[in-house]
């Protein structure tokens, strides 16, 4: 019998492929798989129209045994340059019709069991959004927030294109869908690991080392902040903001596999768009830290 450590196959993942740029589609048409029994996991920004997301994942459903989808705030927007002008909850539910036409597993299908090398675990994708509890310092309330936001001209374009249809606020999405995904966490086995795949992290401290920490914002929930020890993680893997690099907390991994834009990834070291294995675990793996140049433009655009 092959043990569950020596069965082949490797859990990879990506994010913010953001391939409304040239150089940053020639990244995905490069991405192969390690071996064939290779699954994929893609949290969030694939880009901003229906048909890019859709060439994106029938690419990478061609060459991975699985590919695993959570969604990011760039597939969520209702981009003037987009043909489908579906919003909010309407536009999410098309994404995941579009996603299981093609065989990929959304935050609404059954959590899958990895059971190849450092499995078994259940890989949990989740679309969870934020609801503006990460307060800049000194700020009590999301007004106060946003008014330091602008003052300081970092304000996430969300505000603009990402809305939350029919609910009245996008935090009262995030509310309803942190409910909804708590739910079903809690029917897993209780004996079960777990690698939590969401576009934002599930704690603050990964915002810690933005450049304009004020767009902490719209980068998750304070209702998150004890998931990695409640849902037995053996890996927290995000996006967002563009700054990959591995973390520690409560002993517990947190990988940022963000591509982020050409202007980001040519100051960093190393090829890009590199899959980032998530388990079996590389040795070493620890605190990357932030490459030189790293960060947030004033912008705001993520």
């Amino acid at each position: 019998m092959i043990s569950t450590a020596d069965r082949p196959g490797r859990l990879l993942a990506i994010s913010d492929l953001h391939i409304g740029y040239a150089e940053n589609r020639a990244l995905v048409e490069q991405m192969r798989p390690e071996s064939d029994d290779d699954w994929l996991l893609v949290a969030g920004d694939i880009a901003e129209t229906v048909a890019d997301i859709r060439w994106t994942l029938e690419t990478l459903t061609g060459r991975f045994r699985k590919v695993i989808w959570a969604p990011g705030n760039h597939e969520l927007w209702t981009h003037p340059k987009d043909t489908v002008t579906l919003r909010g909850v309407a536009r999410y539910e098309h994404l995941v019709a579009l996603c299981r036409e093609l065989g990929v597993t959304t935050p609404e299908d059954p959590y899958p069991v990895w059971e190849g090398a450092g499995g078994p675990v259940a890989v949990a994708p989740l679309f969870l959004l934020y609801d503006y509890s990460y307060l800049p310092a000194g700020c009590t309330t999301k007004e106060e927030g946003l008014a330091y936001a602008h003052g300081t001209g970092v304000v996430c374009t969300d505000e603009h294109l990402l809305h939350p249809d029919p609910y009245p606020s996008r935090e009262a999405w995030c509310r309803a869908r942190v409910a909804e995904t708590e739910r079903r966490l809690e029917e897993l086995p209780a004996e079960l690991p777990t690698v939590l795949v969401n576009h934002y992290p599930l704690d603050r401290h990964p915002t810690e080392v933005l450049w304009y920490p004020e767009f902490a914002m719209w980068c998750g929930t304070t209702l998150t902040a004890d998931w990695h020890r409640r849902y037995r993680v053996a890996a927290m893997v995000y996006g967002h903001l563009h700054i990959p690099r591995t973390t520690w907390l409560d002993g517990v991994r947190f990988e940022e596999v963000s591509v982020g834009y050409p202007r980001e990834w040519r100051k960093r070291p190393g090829p890009p768009g590199t899959l980032r294995r998530i388990l079996p675990m590389e040795v070493g793996s620890s605190d990357r830290g932030v490459a030189p140049g790293l960060g947030r433009g004033r912008g705001g655009t993520r």
